[in-house]
């Protein structure tokens, strides 16, 4: 990072050289065309014909000859400037070090704050986010009770930076007697029709929509579905390297990170096997998106898709993060990140390994997401009791499936 921003100074004084000169020459430009604006003062009236003697128009020829090559000279001037800037942006002066020393690049730059976007959403995360991040949740009146699980988590927790999207005016009351953040949206009849009315997957589509402005105003975003519980707060456990750090469906390192995968083809005979190489999805429920063009482009590209094509949210969130460019597809350059598969937890994770591990079960989580089982709420009370209130058979009745 520090060999960035000493790159980027130069540019920066480039910057500065050429907005000086631009104004130079703006003045100048000005003086030769309102001369009478520019030297109107007390005895010095030009405006008069009877004052403008033909030594006096001489004079203002000579000088108006001698500001334009001035002028000529400062646009020159401001010509080679953008042209070397140009050149420097475009120019790559890395030198490869020593063996094992090299890293590549992977956090891209956050963009410029836009508050045009949305001034009302930019003044109120100016109060709710902290340290420029904020925890959105996207939730109308069908998972009420699942939300009143998470809100009371969130305040045992004391995160401070959450805030609700309601999709319904009931929702949007429970955040207001229960003093939970909320933003309400400006009406949008293609978004209010699912939102009060959709099922889960569609309202699930949405939040590729909304979160847009929230990147665009500057913010790193935390998505977090209503089916999950917070033990601790989040934002001490994230990386922050990454576009994407998402939560995984995956339940231990192989299918949480990656693992080959050998295909076998007898037709082939001694080249019958084929390594490929597998990880399994980014869960589109819970995920933290730093405020960059690819994060953006992301967002884009799935809400296009989805649009489109429709789909289950997370097979497409999943198809533009991995695939890469080939023939008729450019991929998107998105660096991403998989969650510690035992601090964000999966309801698979926690009912089918963790819960009959007597080692595992001492670890807490920073959050259960139920995202495997369709009891959730059931599972996410129990959660609080196993977490929480130390009930150590909390778990126990239930099944590893759903």
């Amino acid at each position: 990072m520090a060999g960035r921003k000493e790159k980027m100074q130069p540019f920066s004084g480039c910057g500065i050289a050429i907005a000086i000169l631009v104004g130079i020459i703006m003045g100048c430009v000005c003086t030769v065309l309102l001369p009478n604006d520019f030297f109107k003062s007390g005895s010095l009236k030009v405006a008069s014909a009877s004052c403008e003697s033909p030594e006096r128009v001489k004079m203002f020829k000579a000088e108006f000859a001698i500001i334009s090559e001035k002028n000529a000279e400062l646009r020159k001037q401001v010509s080679e400037l953008t042209e070397k800037v140009r050149l420097a942006e475009q120019k790559t002066e890395i030198k490869a070090g020593p063996f094992g020393t090299l890293t590549g690049l992977q956090t891209n730059p956050t963009v410029v704050p836009d508050e045009s976007v949305n001034p009302r959403l930019a003044k109120l995360l100016e109060k709710v986010a902290v340290n420029k991040e904020i925890i959105v949740v996207l939730a109308n009146n069908n998972v009420k009770p699942m939300l009143e699980v998470q809100i009371a988590s969130v305040k045992r927790v004391g995160i401070q930076n959450y805030l609700v999207i309601p999709l319904d005016d009931s929702t949007e009351s429970f955040c207001k007697s229960n003093e939970v953040a909320y933003f309400k949206r400006d009406p949008d009849n293609a978004i209010d029709v699912v939102g009060k009315s959709g099922s889960g997957s569609a309202v699930s589509g949405l939040k590729f929509l909304l979160l847009r402005e929230f990147l665009q105003l500057g913010y790193g975003v935390l998505l977090a579905d209503v089916d999950l519980v917070f033990l601790q707060n989040p934002f001490g456990h994230l990386y922050r390297d990454s576009d994407v750090e998402s939560m995984s469906d995956g339940h231990d390192n192989n299918t949480a990170y990656g693992f080959n995968d050998v295909f076998d083809d007898p037709s082939m005979t001694r080249s019958r096997t084929v390594y490929t190489t597998r990880i399994w999805v980014f869960n589109s429920g819970f995920f933290y998106l730093r405020p960059t063009l690819p994060s953006i482009e992301l967002l884009d590209r799935v809400t296009d898709t989805l649009s489109k094509s429709g789909g289950w949210d997370q097979a497409v969130f999943n198809e533009h993060l991995f695939y890469p460019s080939h023939p008729g597809y450019i991929g998107l350059h998105a660096s991403k990140r998989a969650m510690d598969i035992y601090e964000f937890m999966n309801s698979r994770v926690l009912f089918k390994t963790v819960r009959k591990n007597e080692e595992l079960k001492k670890l807490k989580p920073v959050i259960v997401h139920m995202n495997y089982h369709s009891d959730k709420l059931e599972r996410m009370q129990a959660a609080v009791e196993f977490y929480v209130n130390g009930k150590q058979d909390a778990l126990d009745s239930f099944s590893d499936g759903s």
